[in-house]
């Protein structure tokens, strides 16, 4: 009796954690939102396209930690290392990361047509404490402490949103943004440190690979939810780029909506037969949560940017419901990306940077003479993505 009741008090945690979770992402989420808006009501459109291109790069930029935390949940899911050997392959992987940025910053004054070099600079030094916030919650994820890793997301969100929102209303530019990100982001990595048990680090193993591999992978998905957006910063007139910075907003709702999906089932996926059997109700979730993020978009069609953005869009005749489908086909690629990480598949790295290079020459080369035409190759990328993503695991299971 008494080996019931701990089971069914287990089963009961982790339904708790898992509400924890998901109400946090949610609230990180429309925390998120809350500052796109803020943005868009202060900014001129102009400069709120500015700010969100150099956000969307902040994304991309952290991909890397995506990567690791993939990896290190993996790995501590089947009990592989400890905690001060993947210590050490963080801090080397977020030193990396960082110093790339530093490279790379004037790089981006030139695609993202920046007046100055600060705003990407900062952004630079943020991407290192973000990478390393990457391995705290791959540290958490794979141990199945859900609810420590509901309060580091509730953190972390209130250290990234809380500070790009007090920089931008202080500052009220991209700058201030930005400066206020970097601050609050090393306030939670901090924080993290002590939730995990404040473990030093140790000499790193062999996991360059596998961290390369997974940070690749997660990188084109990354590259996908964003590089239509910069891609219509780089091609689109200013004020045509800051009303599909709107739109883009639409995607962002799509795609994370079902992340605490993603976010629970990966270190099931850790098993061969638990992945297979738990996968098509994990697609099944995600699908329901974004029809009515599709349904919502045809519904409310254009007024849907007046109410995002405030009255200087109510003239737009954009339609809404192509960024909420090419939103919802990526939270399909993600859970689909994850199984075949789990599963050691490589094929689908290449066929993630396989769509990021045609949309990017579709984009530059021809389909960039209106929003609509970028948001449309961004869909049908997205969803002949997750066909083969699709067609992938089919195949694996046929073996």
């Amino acid at each position: 009796m008494s080996v019931d009741v701990e089971v069914e008090t287990t089963r009961t945690d982790k339904r708790v954690a898992a509400i924890l979770v998901s109400l946090v992402l949610a609230a990180n989420n429309a925390g998120a939102y809350v500052l796109s808006i803020v943005a868009a009501r202060l900014l001129a459109p102009s400069a709120f396209g500015e700010l969100s291109s150099l956000l969307a790069v902040l994304v991309i930029g952290v991909v890397p930690a995506m990567g690791l935390q993939t990896v290190v949940a993996l790995r501590v899911a089947r009990k592989l290392q400890d905690s001060g050997t993947l210590l050490a392959l963080g801090l080397t992987t977020s030193a990396i990361v960082a110093t790339i940025g530093l490279l790379l910053a004037p790089v981006l004054v030139f695609v993202l047509h920046l007046d100055s070099v600060v705003p990407a600079l900062l952004l630079a030094v943020t991407l290192g404490p973000l990478t390393l916030l990457g391995l705290f919650h791959g540290l958490l994820q794979g141990s199945g402490r859900f609810a420590l890793l509901a309060g580091l997301m509730a953190l972390e969100g209130a250290g990234k949103v809380g500070g790009s929102l007090i920089g931008l209303l202080i500052g009220g530019d991209a700058t201030g943004a930005l400066a206020g990100t970097a601050i609050g982001s090393y306030l939670v990595i901090f924080c993290g440190w002590i939730l995990c048990g404040r473990q030093r680090p140790r000499k790193a193993g062999r996991n360059a690979g596998e961290v390369l591999h997974a940070a690749q992978a997660m990188l084109a998905l990354v590259l996908l939810v964003n590089l239509d957006l910069v891609l219509a910063r780089h091609t689109l007139p200013a004020t045509e780029a800051g009303e599909y910075a709107l739109g883009a907003i639409v995607t962002k709702i799509a795609y994370w909506l079902p992340q605490a999906v993603g976010v629970l089932v990966l270190p099931r996926f850790a098993n061969g037969d638990d992945r297979r059997r738990i996968l098509p109700a994990a697609l099944a979730v995600c699908a329901a949560l974004d029809a009515v993020v599709l349904l919502v978009s045809v519904v409310a069609g254009p007024r849907l940017l007046t109410f995002i953005g405030g009255s200087g869009y109510a003239a737009s005749t954009m339609p809404v419901w192509p960024f909420a489908l090419a939103g919802s086909m990526l939270a399909l690629v993600q859970i689909l990306l994850f199984s075949r990480l789990a599963a050691g598949d490589r094929r689908v790295t290449v066929l993630m940077w396989t769509t990021v290079v045609v949309e990017t020459v579709l984009v530059t080369a021809w389909l960039h003479s209106s929003a609509v035409q970028v948001v449309t190759v961004a869909a049908c990328c997205a969803g002949g993505l997750a066909l083969s993503g699709a067609v992938l695991e089919w195949r694996s299971r046929r073996r």
